[in-house]
């Protein structure tokens, strides 16, 4: 039997799994033809979208995914936004009757939140942890991103990729 250890994983999370906290946001066609957008109607407000990490997990030490970065493919329309942030939110999973444990850990967006990643414009932006993480299975992880709109900003989320290794 064979061993797997591949470095170059990669997880598509389409937009219509991504849960749009705040904001007027629709499914429709994307500005590319035969794609789709969740998409964010012209509003002034700071919108938070929680993008689910969909990996497989190891309740063994260092097997199943070594969760490394996540890619976040999105434009801005009409207007430039304040800022778009990444960060990544890592939820222990609590026992019976104990509450989950929330945290952030460590890393670094590639654009720069207030400037190059709220422009008019097409974006791949991506947050990479400091410290790459191995899913355990009461563990989970999502892609928090959170836009501040000017009142004529409409925001397109197209897709993410989440990045991993995965030792099996």
């Amino acid at each position: 039997m064979g061993y797997v250890h591949d470095t170059a994983m990669s997880q598509y999370i389409p937009p219509n799994l991504m849960h749009c906290v705040t904001g007027t946001w629709t499914d429709i066609a994307g500005q590319t033809a035969g794609t789709i957008v969740r998409h964010k109607a012209a509003t002034a407000e700071t919108s938070t979208i929680n993008i689910p990490l969909i990996l497989p997990s190891n309740s063994v030490a260092f097997k199943g995914a070594l969760l490394k970065s996540v890619e976040l493919d999105y434009e801005i329309l009409v207007a430039a936004c304040t800022s778009v942030t990444l960060s990544i939110v890592k939820v222990v999973r609590g026992a019976d009757g104990a509450d989950a444990v929330v945290t952030a850990p460590a890393g670094a967006q590639t654009l720069t939140p207030a400037t190059t990643a709220a422009t008019v414009d097409e974006h791949k932006d991506a947050f990479t942890l400091t410290t790459p993480e191995y899913i355990d299975n009461d563990v989970y992880y999502f892609l928090k991103v959170v836009a501040v709109a000017a009142a004529t900003s409409q925001i397109d989320l197209i897709a993410a990729v989440a990045n991993f290794t995965l030792r099996l």
